[in-house]
């Protein structure tokens, strides 16, 4: 499921046109005449609208492999070579003339097909060709220097802007690798990624990867909040034209229009996806041999559904891999959350987990029936992610079709605003059975506690008539739920969950008086595993 380039991103944190008739030159010098540098909404849309009838030519002809070859040089440098290639600082694009400021990613290594940059700036269009001087080459890296590098071109992009303090630039968002891209606000660290749009995700025949050939960047005038930049997308199955607006700050917004084109029939569409890493903690425990009680870049999967429910979705690392779909019409927004904020829930300084960022996605749009579906990829370690949400819509994607996408994307240290429900802040689990006791009536059992803090329940005592509403198919498996007050004004809902052959899909809220005030905590429980009889023969 992850490709090899977002592998890279992994590691990093913890170490660190078709060509049909049109060719670059002529769509460059049409956009160009449309150009500035600070474009108005009507002249964003004449951009935008020129670069959805490319994107729709490109759809209508076979899609076709990019050709372009590196420099024998870097075409079979390691991963250690590569990380020691940086871009200088001293030769950011923009930084005399804007607070934004932008810096390049080298070819070579995982990125063999470099993508085309163009800067537009006072109605023209430049393309952003290749200088070595550009780029700091060390240890390994510095044989490099001797070679001719001139057709290397750019793996990607990253925006810097004066996030945590006046007086330096930080950077704030990265475009590197198939349509992967990551955003962080004021005092976060990189964690997870979001991609311009996931195809087939988790099916047996395997997923596709379109990735962004080429980009628009626009350059910002000197107080702009803002930076836009737009993206042709190409694929096997379809191509598409996007605009990002990109707003940083202390959660960095990003608004994202596109307008997609099937080339062919897609069989799963995932609309803003998001990618993260969870390894342990929480429901699966503490990991084996790690001295972190936990390590993920995502805690779990909350979503603000058409009816206004607000549903957490703890996330796991489970046995096999796990795909759920939560059926939905018209949804409010989802996001991967990384709620613990804490260094002691994670006791780890150099990949600062506490410091990740949570994101949330927003429809601008209506976005109809359809399902937020969650991918769960057993993983040995954090160097692999394996979490993935995006929303699918019920209307299928099919050879010659066009959809518009508009939402919003933002990084969050928090639930969002909207969020005053008591929220599910720890979820455990363990063995019910008795100490000592072989034959305990609980033997077989899991105890489950749900500890739910904020909201109403900062006004509550003990004394209050707070309940529980657990509803699952499967009854007869839950036994003992109860709800008691604890320490701190938080409540514990509490119940066992008999041995079973099937999952058990649970959905727990609290209520007062018959009013919910909590959002509701959901589990799919695995069916216990069975000790098979052997072969009679």
């Amino acid at each position: 499921m992850p490709n090899d380039a977002f592998t890279v991103w992994r590691l990093w944190a913890l170490s660190f046109f078709k060509r049909i008739q049109w060719t670059p030159g002529m769509l460059l010098a049409l956009l160009s005449t449309q150009a500035l540098a600070s474009p108005t909404p009507a002249e964003q849309q004449q951009w935008f609208q020129t670069l959805a009838a490319h994107a729709q030519e490109l759809a209508d002809q076979p899609y076709e492999q990019p050709t372009g070859t590196l420099p024998d040089a870097l075409k079979d440098i390691n991963y250690d070579t590569y990380r020691q290639i940086r871009f200088d600082p001293e030769q950011a694009y923009w930084q005399d003339d804007s607070r934004f400021s932008l810096q390049l990613f080298h070819s070579g290594f995982l990125f063999q097909h470099p993508v085309e940059l163009h800067v537009v700036e006072g109605g023209n269009a430049t393309p952003l060709t290749f200088k070595p001087s550009d780029f700091i080459y060390e240890g390994a890296a510095q044989a490099l220097e001797d070679q001719d590098l001139s057709a290397a071109g750019h793996a990607g992009f990253r925006l810097h802007y004066p996030l945590n303090t006046q007086a330096h630039a930080d950077e704030f968002a990265v475009f590197l690798g198939a349509s992967y891209f990551r955003l962080v606000g004021r005092d976060q660290a990189y964690g997870l990624s979001t991609r311009g749009i996931a195809i087939d995700t988790a099916l047996p025949k395997g997923e596709e990867f379109p990735a962004f050939r080429e980009f628009w960047l626009f350059k910002p005038a000197p107080e702009d909040p803002s930076v836009h930049i737009m993206a042709l997308l190409d694929g096997p199955s379809l191509a598409g034209a996007y605009h990002f607006e990109l707003t940083p700050g202390q959660s960095t917004q990003m608004r994202v229009k596109a307008t997609l084109f099937a080339r062919e029939d897609v069989e799963k569409l995932g609309i803003a996806p998001l990618t993260s890493m969870f390894t342990h903690g929480d429901i699966s425990g503490p990991g084996r041999d790690d001295f972190r009680p936990n390590v993920h870049d995502s805690q779990g999967l909350l979503m603000h559904t058409g009816a206004r429910e607000w549903i957490w979705r703890p996330l796991n690392n489970p046995d096999s891999l796990q795909v759920s779909a939560f059926v939905d019409d018209t949804p409010k927004g989802f996001g991967l959350m990384q709620r613990e904020r804490a260094f002691n829930h994670y006791l780890d300084l150099e990949a600062q987990y506490h410091r990740r960022p949570s994101q949330w996605v927003e429809p601008l749009e209506d976005w109809g029936a359809g399902h937020v579906e969650l991918v769960e990829i057993p993983t040995p370690d954090e160097t692999h992610d394996n979490i993935v949400a995006y929303w699918v819509s019920e209307s299928p994607f099919l050879a010659g079709q066009s959809r518009q996408l508009d939402y919003r994307t933002r990084t969050l240290q928090d639930t969002p605003h909207a969020h005053t429900l008591a929220k599910a802040v720890r979820s455990r689990q363990g063995d019910a059975g008795v100490p000592g006791e072989a034959d305990s009536a609980s033997a077989g059992q899991r105890q489950w506690i749900v500890d739910f803090d904020g909201g109403e329940l900062t006004t509550l005592n003990a004394d209050h008539p707070v309940e529980m509403r657990l509803q699952t198919p499967q009854e007869e498996a839950i036994t003992l739920a109860q709800v008691k007050a604890l320490p701190d004004q938080q409540w514990r809902a509490t119940f066992r969950v008999a041995e079973t052959r099937q999952p058990v899909d649970i959905r727990l809220a609290l209520t007062l008086e018959d009013r919910i005030i909590s959002e509701t905590w959901n589990q799919i429980i695995p069916p216990a595993k069975v000790d098979r009889a052997p072969d009679a023969n």
